[in-house]
């Protein structure tokens, strides 16, 4: 594999959300639409007609509402998001041998090797347009020897384009981009780079490896392998291996279904609090139940992508409703999630109550600054005053920031 040349594609669906939303209500094809919510909300998603205005992702709607105030404002088809992603996830599985699915909307592929029997290129627009005609959702690709140069040439072919960088031609893309286009350089960076005169890709290139870490510190060195075409390719295949579990093994046996409620209260709580820390959201919920003569059943169900106790709680307790045979007695329970995704800014908004989402994250920092035996329970009314306390604190601190 070594002295092959790698072929790393990315596929990125265009504007997931906002495209979702019209493919459930065309009516909204070609119109300005942004996706989240009214009142103290900010956008999500947008569509490519609204960012003819100057709307973004991440922008408060109420300042997307004064750009475009003839702007749609929906997030009808939430519940659909997870159904369309794992649709496209299933399609691209069939189709390829190695991938990592990198969030919600956004793959990585391997096609190393497969230039022996298919043409690379017509094979990766050929899976593109599968997935277009069975969805019905627009998506781009990027084709190239490293992920970012995939990435990158996926970011230049949208909306619902196709962009291959051939070997050896990685410099003539790279090199007359701005600096902003290389992933993970922020405004920040992006002017401190500006500051010593270096704005675009070659001028990167062209500055001497010593002075770029001298600038940019321990990222300099990357940016310098990056302006020369050089990274990796390497594709995550354990993505939906990985997972985060909780259980206990009591001292006694029990069969008291109110007992054995609350300790599954208790691991999901404990299991989802891991998953936040972790920035990540989970895709299935699996319950474990040992009974007193060793012998163990689990019960998996997937989940719309969430991070929220309450939801990941009716789950578990219904799971184990499910599968728990009563009257036994229970040794061991155990919670565990998998198939996770990052947590960014959209995924965020993409949970069903954005508040409640922070609410958890401000208990999350409760149990960081207090320790984590001070708060067992969410749903006891100590816990909801101690939160409601510290959140009025930290919202107060907020507005005098």
């Amino acid at each position: 594999m070594s002295d092959q040349k790698r072929h790393i594609a990315h596929l990125d669906l265009d504007s997931f959300f906002v495209s979702v939303e019209i493919r459930n209500n065309p009516s909204l094809k070609g119109k300005p639409v942004l996706v989240g919510g009214y009142e103290r909300g900010v956008v999500a998603a947008c569509s490519y007609e609204a960012r003819k205005f100057g709307i973004h992702s991440a922008m408060p709607m109420k300042k997307a509402m004064q750009l475009c105030p003839h702007a749609i404002v929906t997030s009808s088809s939430r519940g659909d998001y997870s159904k369309y992603s794992r649709w496209v996830t299933e399609i691209i599985a069939s189709k390829v041998p190695l991938f990592e699915k990198a969030s919600i909307d956004e793959f990585y592929i391997d096609l190393t090797g497969m230039d022996k029997f298919f043409g690379i290129s017509q094979y990766a627009k050929d899976l593109r347009a599968l997935v277009t005609s069975e969805t019905g959702l627009p998506i781009s690709c990027g084709l190239a020897s490293a992920r970012f140069i995939a990435k990158m040439a996926t970011n230049e072919a949208k909306p619902n384009g196709f962009l291959e960088i051939p070997h050896g031609k990685e410099k003539d893309f790279l090199w007359p981009l701005g600096i902003e286009k290389i992933n993970g350089v922020g405004k920040q960076t992006e002017q401190h780079l500006k500051s010593y005169g270096i704005y675009t890709i070659e001028d990167i290139a062209q500055t001497p490896i010593e002075h770029l870490e001298k600038i940019a510190g321990k990222w300099g060195e990357s940016l310098w392998h990056k302006a020369h075409g050089v990274g990796s390719a390497e594709i995550t295949t354990d993505w939906e291996q990985k997972s985060m579990s909780h259980e206990n093994t009591f001292d006694t046996d029990y069969t008291d279904i109110e007992f054995l409620h609350k300790e599954l209260v208790r691991l999901t709580e404990k299991t989802a609090y891991s998953l936040r820390e972790d920035e990540k959201l989970t895709g299935c919920v699996t319950v474990k139940i040992r009974y007193s003569d060793f012998e163990t059943t689990s019960r998996q169900e997937t989940v719309d992508y969430t991070a929220l106790d309450d939801v990941l709680i009716a789950k578990v307790k219904d799971l184990f409703n499910k599968s728990y045979q009563k009257k036994r007695p229970v040794r061991l329970l155990g919670v565990r999630f998998s198939q996770f995704i990052p947590m960014t800014m959209q995924m965020s908004l993409f949970e069903n109550n954005i508040e409640k989402l922070q609410l958890y994250k401000a208990v999350d920092e409760i149990k960081d600054r207090f320790g984590s035996k001070l708060v067992t329970k969410a749903v006891t009314s100590q816990l909801k005053e101690t939160t409601n306390e510290f959140t009025t604190r930290h919202n107060k601190k907020k507005k005098a920031e």
